[in-house]
């Protein structure tokens, strides 16, 4: 059973969710908030496995609210629901620790989907979407002024030669079956490299090692499926 907390400042709007999330037998809605600050008390109180999160609301906006719900360190996870083509705020939801992202009109299967792999620690979500923001955000990350300022980073060093292959492949937006596939390995053995790399370089979940990518160069827009 995955427990969601739903937040939104739009009363139909959650209304419509729980009406969606409680037809379902494997999801139980175990609260509601209609602002960020609501969302943060209620998630310390009701530990869900999964926050679904509004990121336009008044008073304490839903970026703000994921980063609280992060920097708590809980168990919870925060699955962001976004209108991508005017929400200028998706970059910074990134670094607040959301876990993934749908759109607003995504498709009920795309939605449920969603909130299984968030539950189940995978930030893999709508590759095309995940994809789009990503390549937006990088747009906005400085390109490193030296081929020697990634390394200086000690938790790349610490990684071994194949976790930082693994790592690039992550931050260019590969599955494990891709990743296994190039590197001709079973994807059970992928598996393992990333939880090592995640651990290294201490990311919540595939989100933030794209990011972490990202911002030390290791990966850039317009990279092509292997």
């Amino acid at each position: 059973m995955t427990t969601v907390l739903i937040v939104d400042d739009q009363q139909l709007q959650r209304y419509g969710f729980r009406v969606l999330l409680d037809s379902i037998p494997e999801t139980e809605v175990v609260g509601e908030a209609a602002n960020g600050a609501e969302a943060v008390r209620r998630t310390a109180e009701l530990r869900p496995d999964v926050v679904l999160m509004d990121v336009r609301m008044p008073g304490m906006d839903g970026i703000e609210a994921t980063r609280r719900i992060a920097e708590a360190g809980g168990r919870s996870r925060v699955l962001v629901l976004t209108t991508f083509d005017v929400d200028e705020y998706v970059h910074a939801a990134l670094r607040a620790g959301a876990s993934g992202f749908l759109l607003k009109d995504a498709r009920p299967d795309e939605l449920l989907a969603g909130i299984r792999a968030v539950a189940g620690g995978d930030a893999v979500i709508a590759p095309a979407l995940t994809r789009r923001i990503l390549d937006e955000y990088a747009r906005h990350v400085p390109v490193p002024t030296g081929p020697g300022d990634p390394g200086d980073d000690p938790r790349l060093a610490s990684l071994t030669e194949r976790e930082r292959e693994i790592l690039v492949a992550i931050g260019k937006g590969w599955t494990n079956g891709e990743i296994a596939a190039r590197f001709v390995v079973a994807e059970s053995t992928v598996k393992t490299h990333v939880g090592r790399v995640l651990a290294k370089i201490g990311a919540r979940d595939r989100v933030q090692a794209v990011i972490f990518a990202y911002d030390r160069g290791l990966a850039r827009p317009g990279v092509s499926r292997p």
